[in-house]
């Protein structure tokens, strides 16, 4: 999801959500965690269900992550764009219907008040910390990179910190943060828009001194210039990081929130110097569409997990069910979460398919 503070004037804050699911507050109280050397697969484990999608709905730009515990926990955009929700399973498919808890809400006035955005919860140095973009309730558009920590163990329990912002080199919207460590390096990824560019975002690559500081210098990794990363808005935006079969995959989302959004792709040498743009090389085609046989549209804001089994690769993403909106599609709620097996082609690369239909698709483990 992306706009610029010079682009049309914001929804109203309080969205009229067209055919809305939205999830209340629920109990935030879990069952204590239990942390384990990491998930053993049994020595007969019996065969999973498919993947039933759509995952969650209602909410978009989705994160899951699998912790040491054996628990998914899983985080994403809210339609009404207030606050930050958590759910967690011990199954994919167990997210579909497990409790969500409000463990943040936006400020009623001032700093992180407006467009909470695309919240993404990893666990860095022992600790729980959540990224996410957000605006002063004055000047919504205004959207910057903030952080939250949490000390405790269970990310449902102890007390989330405001951080605070996460500086870059010039206060411009940005958004879509993630991080991720390569060779004893911590890296963030993001999205923003540079002053003098004819762009609304590129994506941003710089290391960190710790969770909520950059080292600098910061450098751009790829900016929209295909016809596909043009549509509606000059968009490169949520990226993601997968490290297999000797290289760095980074995902990115093109293009308005409709159904032109589209996933591209950007892929490093893992002994390259991540740091070098020159060490990425851009796909000229988009890898990953809207597709008219599965009724899917507009998927992209992705991540990636690994199925039960420990071993097979899963693509997350959010998607609608139709093409056609009324309005600006930021104000249309029904993007919701999706999951689907990500397959590997014979030169190592992802294979990403399409988004499959609504219903028990994809494979469990």
């Amino acid at each position: 999801m992306s706009r610029a503070a010079d682009l049309p004037p914001p929804p109203a804050r309080r969205l009229l959500l067209k055919g809305a699911l939205a999830a209340g507050a629920l109990a935030a109280a879990t069952p204590a965690v239990t942390h384990a050397a990491g998930p053993a697969a049994p020595a007969a484990r019996p065969k999973a269900a498919p993947y039933v999608n759509p995952l969650v709905r209602n909410r978009a730009d989705p994160h899951i992550t699998r912790h040491t515990d054996g628990f998914y926990y899983f985080t994403a955009t809210a339609p009404e764009y207030d606050r930050i929700v958590l759910r967690r399973s011990r199954t994919l498919n167990g997210l579909g219907a497990a409790a969500e808890s409000v463990i943040w809400r936006a400020h009623p006035t001032g700093d992180m008040g407006a467009h909470i955005w695309a919240p993404e919860m990893h666990r860095v140095d022992g600790k729980w910390y959540i990224y996410f973009a957000a605006a002063p309730a004055e000047d919504v558009w205004a959207i910057r990179i903030w952080v939250l920590e949490n000390a405790h163990a269970n990310p449902f329990r102890g007390t989330w910190v405001e951080k605070g912002q996460i500086k870059t080199a010039w206060e411009t919207f940005s958004l879509d943060a993630t991080t991720f460590a390569h060779r004893g390096t911590r890296y963030l990824a993001w999205a923003q828009h540079e002053p003098g560019m004819d762009n609304n975002t590129a994506i941003w690559l710089s290391e960190m001194a710790d969770p909520w500081t950059l080292t600098g210098p910061q450098v751009r990794l790829s900016t929209p210039e295909y016809d596909w990363e043009r549509i509606g808005y000059k968009v490169n935006e949520g990226p993601y990081v997968l490290h297999r079969n000797g290289r760095l995959f980074m995902t990115y989302s093109a293009s308005a929130t409709d159904a032109n959004y589209c996933m591209g792709l950007l892929t490093a040498d893992e002994d390259g110097d991540l740091m070098d743009p020159a060490s990425w090389a851009k796909s000229p085609v988009p890898v990953f569409t809207s597709n008219d046989t599965t009724k899917q549209y507009g998927p992209g804001h992705s991540c990636f997990t690994v199925a039960e089994d420990g071993r097979t690769d899963v693509l997350v993403y959010h998607a609608r069910q139709y093409k056609e909106i009324s309005g600006d599609p930021l104000n249309d709620p029904n993007r919701h979460t999706r999951v689907q097996t990500l397959g590997w082609k014979a030169d190592g690369t992802p294979d990403f398919g399409v988004p499959v239909a609504d219903g028990a698709a994809g494979k469990g483990v």
